[in-house]
């Protein structure tokens, strides 16, 4: 369980007591770690009515070209700045640059939060 709240110390050292329990919405969740193999999607819901596809595999991104938009197969991940150990397992994050069938291209979208791949091409 993650905690995003206020610290349970002050400046000097001393306690901090918590005036409340940590609400619902104030919970964080576990990132999702979407890697290279068949699309495999999850609908998660929001605070209010909305909902969030995450996507757990992806196997196609949309890469932008200087002709278009391209629908292109992922097919490994190069280098993902976020963590060194992320290209060893070909985990999908925004700036990661991927090698795909229209080749080489960087992360542009979220697919943790988006539920699709959006890259740029890099060369």
């Amino acid at each position: 369980m993650v905690d995003h709240g206020r610290s349970l110390r002050k400046r000097t050292g001393g306690r901090l007591r918590p005036n409340r329990d940590r609400r619902k919405h104030e919970l964080g969740s576990e990132p999702t770690e979407t890697r290279v193999g068949e699309t495999k999607l999850k609908t998660v819901d929001t605070r209010g009515t909305g909902e969030k596809i995450r996507a757990l595999r992806v196997d196609s991104a949309s890469v932008a070209t200087d002709d278009g938009t391209v629908a292109a197969d992922l097919e490994d991940v190069v280098e993902n700045p976020s963590d060194p150990n992320y290209a060893r397992r070909n985990i999908v994050t925004r700036g990661a640059i991927v090698e795909t069938s229209a080749g080489r291209a960087r992360v542009t979208s979220r697919p943790g939060q988006d539920g699709q791949v959006n890259a740029v091409l890099v060369e």
